[in-house]
């Protein structure tokens, strides 16, 4: 095992990161364990349990007469005979496209973002749900008629359960406060509601499963204009093939279930801190919502 003391500082970053891509989030526990403790007391409780079984069956043995068993290993016939344990049900795998099937289901019956919500935490048919910690729901004013619609949650979001958390949250945050808008003014939300292992990008069926989801809840809040950030959003509900260089700063027609309503597609507030001078192109697509939601 190489020692953290011998890496350069570069080495150490690129480690790092190497872990945060994979999704690793913490590398210590919060309080020390000592494991050697715990392996000890593990030992002394099942000698205790051996001890205790073996004198319950001395005792039931003296009282129907017979001689007290041993309590030495079965014999090789009683090991044979004995039935053997119930296999571990596994999850089984739900079909693309039953899955598509039963979350358009799920997601049409809910009248309210709250029975939505609900169908979610109940909806076992996205591979994605049994890898994230939290179903990250749409949070907010859904009455502003503005909505926010990012790709997916990411680290912070998975552990906090809530849409833009983090260092993406507080980038967000700021440029709201930019064209005089706060979190609590409008609708956030993201295209898919699970986080992918290592923040990768969702599959093709994995978007199709999660459609109907956001869909519904689009047709549910009935913004009067949209923000979609980043590059999957944008080709997500535009259907092109686009950068999103190319479709940012453009207002377009976006249909959820029926619901049909002006979007305007930017950079994710991820862009911003990777690449600060992305901030010139989401301010100048910024001030363009600004105008159409004072107009």
């Amino acid at each position: 095992m190489i020692s953290a003391n011998d890496l350069s500082p570069q080495e150490l970053a690129a480690l790092l990161a190497f872990h945060a891509e994979a999704g690793v989030e913490w590398l210590l526990e919060d309080e020390p364990v000592d494991r050697f403790a715990e392996f000890e007391a593990m030992k002394a409780r099942r000698g205790e349990s051996r001890a205790a079984q073996s004198d319950r069956e001395a005792v039931s043995s003296e009282i129907s007469g017979g001689e007290p068993r041993q309590s030495a290993a079965p014999s090789v016939r009683s090991r044979v005979a004995s039935p053997p344990s119930p296999p571990v049900a596994a999850t089984v795998a739900i079909p693309d496209e039953q899955a598509v099937k039963e979350a358009q289901f799920a997601a049409e019956a809910a009248r309210s973002l709250g029975e939505l919500r609900t169908a979610m935490e109940a909806f076992a048919g996205c591979n994605l749900k049994n890898s994230a910690r939290n179903l990250v729901f749409a949070e907010g004013n859904a009455a502003s008629g503005i909505m926010i619609i990012g790709p997916m949650p990411y680290a912070d979001d998975d552990r906090d359960g809530r849409p833009f958390a983090g260092k993406h949250g507080e980038m967000l945050e700021r440029m709201l406060a930019g064209i005089g808008l706060s979190r609590a003014d409008v609708l956030l939300s993201n295209v898919v509601p699970w986080r992918p292992p290592g923040n990768r990008v969702p599959s093709a069926r994995e978007a199709d499963i999660c459609r109907p989801f956001i869909e519904r809840q689009i047709a549910l809040a009935e913004p009067k204009q949209v923000l979609l950030l980043g590059n999957f959003a944008a080709r997500f509900f535009f259907g092109a093939g686009e950068t999103i260089h190319q479709l940012r700063g453009e207002w377009r027609e976006l249909s959820a279930s029926g619901h049909r309503v002006p979007a305007l597609a930017t950079l994710h507030p991820q862009d911003l801190v990777a690449a600060p001078v992305n901030k010139r192109f989401a301010w100048a697509d910024l001030l363009t919502f600004k105008a159409r939601i004072m107009a």
